[in-house]
């Protein structure tokens, strides 16, 4: 079992809409460029997570987006399955069809370890890993970092632009 990219990147784009979250709302090219994801993939996915409710998107100047509910009140498992990511550990997809359309020896086990992986990642709130000193550190370092190419550039949007060039 491997959590693809789809669910990495969600995760990882909310946390960083968690720990930036008092700035007001953050642009997709903040989040964009500190955690080196493309900007079309992170539209893709907010898109998703807009329909989950999970975030809401703010209009006009100095919009983007924001967290629709308090990180205390969103889990890793709800990022995860807002984007339609699979924790399924089986090899038929949960489907009981393993071996020639049949329960395989294995099924129950590996159906039971996807629980397990499922109901640890719902007991993970935003607001746990924001209050993380490991995380705290990272999140730092790559907020300078913005600061940095913004003073170079002028703008979080134009070191987004001249990376699609």
């Amino acid at each position: 079992m491997k959590l693809t990219t789809k669910g990495r990147y969600a995760v990882t784009a909310m946390l960083d809409l968690a720990l930036n979250q008092a700035h007001g709302p953050i642009s997709l090219a903040d989040i964009s460029e500190r955690q080196g994801i493309s900007l079309s993939y992170l539209e893709q996915l907010f898109a998703k997570l807009r329909r989950c409710e999970l975030v809401v998107s703010v209009r006009g100047p100095g919009g983007g987006y924001q967290l629709g509910r308090p990180s205390e009140m969103i889990s890793v498992a709800n990022v995860v399955d807002a984007v339609n990511e699979s924790l399924d550990a089986t090899r038929c997809q949960g489907k009981a069809g393993c071996q020639q359309g049949e329960v395989c020896l294995t099924h129950h086990l590996w159906q039971d370890l996807s629980q397990q992986i499922h109901a640890f990642l719902n007991d993970i709130s935003l607001a746990d890993l924001v209050r993380r000193g490991d995380i705290q550190s990272v999140s730092k370092r790559q907020n300078r970092y913005l600061e940095q190419k913004i003073a170079e550039t002028g703008s979080s949007e134009t070191i987004v632009a001249s990376q699609l060039l």
